[in-house]
């Protein structure tokens, strides 16, 4: 039962915590849409897509005034087109732009699902859909591209990482008029979930069902709010178990519009992502929460145990109140997208290399960072290898969404507007990885991987 108080609880966090739903996203499989013409190919995407999707913002904002709860996006992730697009014949950029046709018709945010699977090795079509990434990020508005080069099971496929340097350097370059922000629809993988309802890494996994929705919660200024509260006398005890409870109550709300969404669209629930994901609005922080566990700036000593402790009890308390908690879930460290995060880096406190330890305990891993413009594609996929190597050893999932933005150096301020939002170019170790780079081949996977 829900009384008084939860209700006003609830109405408190969602007026002056910057509770909300981050995002609905209908997955969609396209994999009755193949065919050897890429012409009719892209027509029956389309179709279907905008079939499928026809009432997915209206029942979204219907939900938003009927419950008074923020729904920021709505969106649509599809079956990794590399599946589909396989033995087609034809420019593969022209299903990627009946994909954002269908996202402009239907009115949603963003659409997932341009990407390929590819951590134990290419196919022919896997590596021609890999090569028109950046001109299908500067052609479409709302597709989003992903690439998964790693799994524990697998190893991490270095071929593939080495080619991602230069796609990612050529999607700066061909966007170079705008801060290079083609980059930041652009995630590289290591373990990707088949059910991650967060952009630009979403898609719908081989092993999902024809539809399903999955929902996006975030809600890192209630968590900074109710720590606020907290007596600075407080043990980590008393700090982890009033995360998990806090927790708790978002993820009930995450729930509640999942299942009504599922109940109002027809379409099964699949799961709730519980991650804390930030934004550039003040009080909406994840490095604000880890300052008031009692660090001067985020990125100072303790930050990684901290960012851990956050994490851990996020998804101890998510997990108590649904029954399906899936996709990344827990606490996302978006450098550009966090106001807390971007003060960090302007004063020193936070390095790439910092961010990176800390990405062994969260959710995610190097995300929206801006780094200068002449970095070197071999470079980016040292950083890249660096990040895939930390999901693979530990068996999570781990990503990279970094931004050569051409023309600028570190220091330089860049701005990527929206919730994409801002902040300083970030400088890399001055040293080469050329050689590394260049080997290629498979760094085999983990002893620990052998588990059958």
């Amino acid at each position: 039962m829900i009384n008084s108080r939860e209700i006003l609880e609830t109405i408190n966090m969602i007026s002056n915590e910057n509770l909300d739903i981050r995002t609905i996203t209908l997955g969609i499989s396209l994999r009755d849409c193949c065919n050897s013409d890429v012409k009719l190919l892209s027509q029956n995407v389309y179709e279907k897509i905008t079939g499928v999707g026809r009432n997915l913002v209206k029942i979204g904002e219907e939900i938003e005034r009927d419950f008074g709860i923020p729904i920021i996006n709505k969106r649509i992730s599809v079956t990794p087109i590399s599946l589909i697009a396989e033995s087609c014949q034809g420019d593969i950029t022209q299903v990627a732009i009946a994909m954002d046709k269908a996202a402009s018709e239907l009115g949603i945010n963003f659409i997932g699902g341009f990407g390929a699977l590819v951590h134990k090795g290419y196919t022919k079509g896997d590596r021609r859909l890999i090569d028109s990434i950046p001109e299908v990020l500067v052609r479409t508005g709302q597709v989003c591209a992903f690439v998964n080069v790693a799994t524990t099971k697998a190893g991490i496929n270095m071929d593939a990482v080495t080619h991602l340097g230069g796609v990612i350097k050529g999607t700066a370059e061909l966007t170079a008029e705008n801060n290079s922000v083609g980059c930041a629809k652009l995630v590289v993988f290591a373990n990707a979930p088949e059910d991650n309802p967060f952009m630009a890494g979403a898609f719908h996994g081989i092993g999902e069902p024809e539809c399903v929705i999955n929902v996006g919660v975030s809600g890192p200024g209630v968590i900074h709010s109710a720590l606020k509260k907290l007596s600075p006398e407080a043990d980590f005890s008393q700090v982890a178990e009033l995360i998990k409870k806090t927790a708790f109550k978002i993820t009930r709300m995450g729930q509640l519009v999942a299942s009504e969404a599922s109940r109002r669209l027809g379409i099964p629930f699949g799961v709730v992502d519980l991650s804390l994901a930030p934004t550039p609005i003040i009080g909406d922080s994840v490095a604000r929460i880890l300052e008031e566990m009692g660090l001067e700036k985020c990125g100072t000593h303790g930050t990684t145990a901290a960012l851990a402790l956050l994490n851990d009890a996020v998804k101890k308390g998510g997990v108590m109140a649904s029954s399906h908690v899936g996709g990344l879930s827990g606490a996302f460290i978006p450098v550009s997208e966090d106001a807390g995060m971007i003060d960090a880096v302007k004063c020193g406190a936070l390095s790439l290399d910092k961010l990176e330890a800390m990405t062994c305990v969260c959710s995610v891993g190097l995300d929206m960072i801006p780094i200068p413009g002449d970095t070197s594609e071999h470079t980016i996929s040292a950083i890249i290898a660096d990040e895939v190597a930390i999901g693979v050893v530990n068996n999570k999932t781990t990503a990279v969404r970094i931004i050569p933005v051409i023309g600028k150096t570190a220091g330089q301020q860049v701005e990527f507007g929206g919730l994409l939002g801002g902040g300083v170019i970030m400088p890399v170790n001055k040293y080469s990885s050329t050689v590394f780079a260049k080997r290629g081949g498979r760094i085999p996977a983990p002893i620990h991987s052998l588990r059958n």
